[in-house]
């Protein structure tokens, strides 16, 4: 049957069809089964999977004018996410306090990567992954990409962490609590509970786990954090913003950064750091250190990124209250 009717949104709607959905599943198995899948979890995956014209809207749909991160940040850092994101701490402590101290990654980064993705589990996404990353691979414009994450996720399923009908996630393939593309799985997803499966989707323990790993081989520093919100001196030019213009905070602080209440920094004055401003000089500004570089490994945007750190310290923040008012009762 040819789906034309489908792709009717599309001007080359005529180019996508079941026979070619179906030819290029065929180099996908062929591909797969050279990288030692088996004939198994093939047939049961590809045979199975549908194209989905909604994951290429959405992969297409492009804002009419870009969300200044004075819109973006109350949306994503709302005082229910914070206040979710302490109870979180709260309630998985024990859990999230091993992990930290295997992977040498604090606690609140954890829970915070996981409230910015999913809400701390509560959305994943529905999408069945073989059908999101089938469709993108399909669709050409970035093949290459995903029909290597397409194999990847096949390779996850055939060592059956996760059956077919589980594995769900975001339209562009995205899976678990965490939002770990298929080869981000591979790489750094641990099994936390030594039951033999990396569960991304279910299992807490896994969840944090492959989160802190991922952190930790992506370079992260113990104890050094993230960066902070500063006030920056009268006439500091936009040529020193960014992460091409790093010095140590001693530099800054000689230069008039502040803290946002006028304090001088903190920080090992021979940390490296750079400013970001995501809404330029005009708006709020961050001295940040490598950890932040971390985090964009996970998310190359800088709203992510400050949003992630800030949500981090928010966390710890009231944790460090709620321990202060216990030892004062």
């Amino acid at each position: 049957m040819i789906l034309i009717a489908l792709f009717l949104p599309f001007s080359a709607a005529n180019a996508y069809t079941e026979e070619g959905f179906r030819s290029f599943l065929k180099e996908v198995a062929a591909d797969a089964r050279s990288q030692g899948v088996s004939d198994l979890t093939i047939s049961m995956a590809l045979q199975s999977a549908t194209f989905k014209p909604r994951t290429i809207e959405l992969d297409r749909a492009q804002p009419e004018k870009k969300t200044l991160y004075a819109e973006y940040k109350p949306k994503i850092l709302s005082q229910d996410r914070i206040d979710k994101g302490r109870l979180m701490y709260k309630q998985h402590r024990v859990q999230l306090n091993h992990f930290a101290n295997i992977y040498g990654v604090e606690p609140q980064y954890i829970v915070a990567l996981w409230g910015i993705e999913t809400n701390y589990g509560g959305f994943t996404g529905g999408t069945g992954i073989i059908d999101a990353l089938a469709t993108m691979a399909y669709e050409g414009r970035r093949r290459e990409f995903f029909q290597k994450e397409l194999v990847e996720a096949l390779k996850i399923l055939d060592e059956k962490h996760i059956t077919l009908d589980e594995m769900k996630g975001s339209w562009a393939g995205a899976m678990g609590q965490n939002q770990f593309m298929p080869s981000s799985f591979r790489a750094y997803a641990v099994d936390g509970d030594g039951d033999g499966k990396r569960d991304i989707w279910k299992d807490l323990d896994d969840v944090f786990a492959s989160t802190a790993n991922y952190l930790r081989q992506s370079g992260w520093q113990h104890n050094q954090g993230w960066g902070q919100r500063v006030k920056l001196p009268q006439g500091i030019p936009a040529t020193m913003v960014g992460k091409e213009y790093r010095r140590p905070i001693a530099y800054w602080q000689k230069l008039g950064v502040k803290t946002l209440n006028g304090h001088n920094l903190s920080a090992n004055k021979r940390l490296e750091a750079y400013i970001v401003a995501p809404d330029g000089l005009s708006g709020e500004t961050y001295l940040v250190y490598s950890n932040y570089d971390v985090i964009l490994k996970w998310n190359r945007s800088t709203y992510f990124a400050t949003t992630v750190g800030l949500l981090a310290d928010a966390i710890a923040q009231g944790d460090s209250q709620e321990q202060e008012e216990a030892y004062n009762q």
